[in-house]
């Protein structure tokens, strides 16, 4: 595997705005993901639909995305990451604004199916565009900055789309939405010179993307980092949907504290990427920091799958499993880096980033059939076993990135 070049120095200034500008694009994506949650029972009771039938948008928005998300990342490296990104945001505010103004109810399932489309573009180019501005030794705290700015967007969702879905409805809220992702997109077209690498510079990256990409994404390192997406996304997942219910079935922990403690969970995760950000940006044993933060994760979980703790130990070992769990993601991010040729990263990074797809769908599958059949302490040993399979994912790689030296 060829090695990746590093990065050419910038001033503070325009890195700053790079990592700004990629965030924002980020924070929109996640808001995005979250537009019908929140809404469910409001637009169920309008178009009359079952649960089932209003999922169908959900599937359809799902199954787009992982079917396009990788070649949307060749098309990052082949023609403008930038452009790409774009697209994108401009394509979501299209199709939240078709899904707010048409009436019909298989005119929302298709402009759900839209916004999938749209999804495939943030991850890809997001990366790209880091990879190829910001400098080396600021990657970490970029690739932390991304990830929290994601999570910021995921959190606001449901509060502001409830806010505005009082004040002008849901097909209101729907369109202050759009609003939202077209005026960010705005941005980039405006202040986005940043992000443009020049005439030589493109053509170099495009030049560097043209080997065979099929071979690329089905070589070892690369298949152990999409690995490596799954299995965290598994072990994340689990946690966060089914927790809740798990303790309640396991211990009898009041709702009010599992819930505090999955909210306690999921703010030390967005607090761990930042913190792991700045240990990314501070050793170049990557795989190192992922390992400790799994194994001190795995050992977390297990704690609380196995010992009745009282409700501050309880919330407080959740505390802990959230900071590494999120901790973990920016030397995810750095490891799938250290593998990837010039002028690839949007390929690879949208291969990859297909881990969390699998991991939305077959987490319920998982996570679900447990508690369905009278196991909750089985979400919190599959959790466990998950981070534990990850470690030696991620030691795989190690190795094979040892040999190839």
């Amino acid at each position: 595997m060829t090695p990746i070049a590093e990065s050419a120095p910038s001033g503070q200034t325009e890195t700053a705005k790079v990592i700004g500008l990629i965030g924002a694009a980020h924070c929109v994506s996640h808001f995005y993901i979250l537009m019908l949650a929140p809404l469910f029972p409001v637009i169920r009771a309008e178009f009359g639909a079952s649960y089932t039938e209003l999922g169908l948008a959900l599937a359809a928005f799902n199954i787009v995305s992982a079917v396009l998300q990788t070649p949307t990342g060749i098309l990052v490296d082949r023609v403008s990451a930038r452009g790409v990104l774009v697209g994108g945001l401009l394509l979501g505010a299209a199709a939240l604004a078709g899904a707010a103004l048409l009436p019909s109810f298989w005119g929302f399932v298709a402009m759900f199916a839209l916004l999938g489309a749209a999804n495939t573009a943030y991850h890809p180019a997001d990366y790209a565009l880091l990879s190829r501005h910001v400098p080396a030794a600021r990657m970490g705290s970029a690739y932390s900055i991304h990830t929290f700015a994601g999570m910021v967007g995921s959190a606001a969702a449901p509060p502001v789309l409830l806010m505005l879905s009082n004040a002008l409805g849901w097909r209101g809220a729907y369109l202050v939405s759009a609003g939202i992702g077209a005026a960010v997109a705005v941005l980039l077209i405006v202040f986005g010179g940043v992000l443009s690498g020049g005439p030589a510079r493109e053509a170099r990256d495009k030049a560097a993307a043209a080997p065979a990409d099929r071979r690329l994404l089905l070589s070892a390192p690369v298949l152990l980092n999409l690995a490596t997406f799954i299995l965290l996304a598994l072990m994340g997942s689990g946690l966060q949907n089914f927790s809740v219910a798990a303790l309640a079935g396991l211990w009898g922990t009041p709702l009010a504290v599992a819930n505090t403690g999955l909210s306690v969970f999921l703010l030390a995760s967005a607090l761990g990427v930042l913190a792991g950000g700045y240990v990314a940006t501070r050793t170049a044993r990557h795989d190192t920091a992922a390992i400790v933060g799994l194994v001190a994760f795995t050992a977390c979980v297990l704690v609380v799958g196995l010992v009745d703790l009282n409700d501050a130990l309880l919330i407080a070992a959740l505390a802990v499993a959230g900071l590494c769990n999120g901790g973990i993601m920016p030397s995810r991010d750095m490891l799938v880096r250290a593998v990837t040729p010039p002028g690839a990263f949007g390929t690879v990074f949208g291969f990859v980033t297909n881990g969390f797809a699998i991991g939305g769908i077959v987490t319920p599958l998982i996570f679900g059939w447990l508690l369905d059949h009278g196991s909750p302490r089985g979400v919190f040993i599959a959790a466990a076993a998950f981070g534990l399979l990850a470690i030696v994912v991620v030691m795989l790689g190690a190795r094979q990135r040892a040999r190839s030296r």
